[in-house]
């Protein structure tokens, strides 16, 4: 007993000692270090926003300030690939419309530091690609304040393209944050127009004495076919959604003009349909004319035989890009 006592007193200047340094410590020293740290990112990341609208970011940067806590703000990322060796056109058109989307939320009146835009290329920041198991670009996702990134904040770029007003709309669905884009003015389309309408009347005046050619049907059948084909091959819908010219895979290089699911396209994918149709529309006017016509029998045969080598073997061209992009889709001719 008498041992217990005296150790016991042995050990009470110890636990003095202790309990004085438990209160000599300033209260929550862990959470002040945790609150200066995110006010030192938030200020860092104010500062780069303040001098470009999209913060560029490397491997460290991103780890640092996109995915290590703490963080109380929202980030987008737009993995690409810039650099000429690349060559991604798609990545520099991506780029442009990213572009106006953050500056059109750096200079609005609600801006804060609730949201900002950054920017990894795969150049600079090729482990970021490899951590994130990413293998295309571009590619646009949000790292939201809390918690990790779902499924639903990588944006679907090949379904809906990378229109700075789709993106916005994205934005909004997985932040709340409302983001009205304005850009630049572009005076090209109003040029364009002035110039087609003064090069028509200056048409129109040197032929005033003879304007036959107004009534000429071939030329009007013409013009109403190239606006046929142009909404037949889907231009209306690459106005709309502002879809990439092709895809190109960063790792392997491979440049595809077919998007492989029926709710997306190319606007490759949309010329390639246009020249389709207008070679069956050539074979079948070929075949027309074979019909039609009372010249020679001989030339007649080669004619019919020209354009129904064209039906046939664009159809079959048109038929398998149909089935590959309708999977499961059981016709195909000559052409699988």
């Amino acid at each position: 007993m008498a041992s217990v006592w005296a150790t016991s007193l042995v050990n009470l200047p110890v636990l003095s000692v202790f309990f004085l340094l438990l209160l000599c410590l300033p209260p929550g020293g862990g959470q002040k270090k945790k609150e200066n740290m995110l006010s030192e990112k938030v200020d860092q990341m104010m500062e780069w926003s303040s001098r470009r609208s999209v913060v560029r970011m490397n491997g460290d940067k991103f780890r640092r300030f996109v995915k290590a806590p703490p963080r109380n703000y929202s980030v987008i990322v737009m993995f690409t690939a810039l650099q000429p060796q690349r060559q991604c056109s798609v990545c520099r058109q991506a780029n442009e419309e990213y572009q106006v989307l953050a500056n059109s939320w750096r200079y609005s009146s609600a801006f804060s530091n609730k949201l900002f835009f950054t920017v990894v290329d795969y150049d600079e920041g090729a482990d970021v690609f490899q951590q994130l198991n990413m293998n295309s670009a571009p590619t646009f996702m949000h790292f939201p304040a809390k918690g990790k990134p779902k499924r639903a904040d990588t944006f679907d770029l090949q379904r809906i393209g990378f229109a700075s007003e789709q993106l916005a709309k994205w934005i909004a669905d997985r932040t709340d944050v409302q983001i009205r884009v304005f850009r630049p003015p572009n005076y090209s389309g109003t040029i364009a127009l002035a110039l087609l309408v003064s090069l028509v009347g200056g048409l129109l005046y040197l032929r005033r004495n003879n304007l036959e050619f107004i009534y000429n049907k071939t030329g009007w059948a013409m013009a109403a076919l190239c606006v046929v084909f142009a909404m037949t091959s889907g231009q209306m819908w690459n106005h709309i959604r502002g879809p990439p010219y092709a895809h190109k895979n960063p790792q392997n290089g491979q440049v595809s003009y077919i998007h492989g699911s029926s709710q997306a396209q190319f606007v490759a994918e949309s010329h390639i349909i246009l020249l389709l149709n207008a070679a069956i529309t050539m074979g079948m006017v070929l075949l027309n004319e074979a019909a039609t016509s009372k010249g020679d029998v001989g030339k007649r045969r080669i004619i019919c035989l020209v354009g129904l080598g064209l039906v046939v073997f664009f159809f079959s061209f048109l038929l398998s890009i149909f089935r590959s992009k309708y999977h499961g889709y059981p016709y195909s001719f000559l052409i699988k």
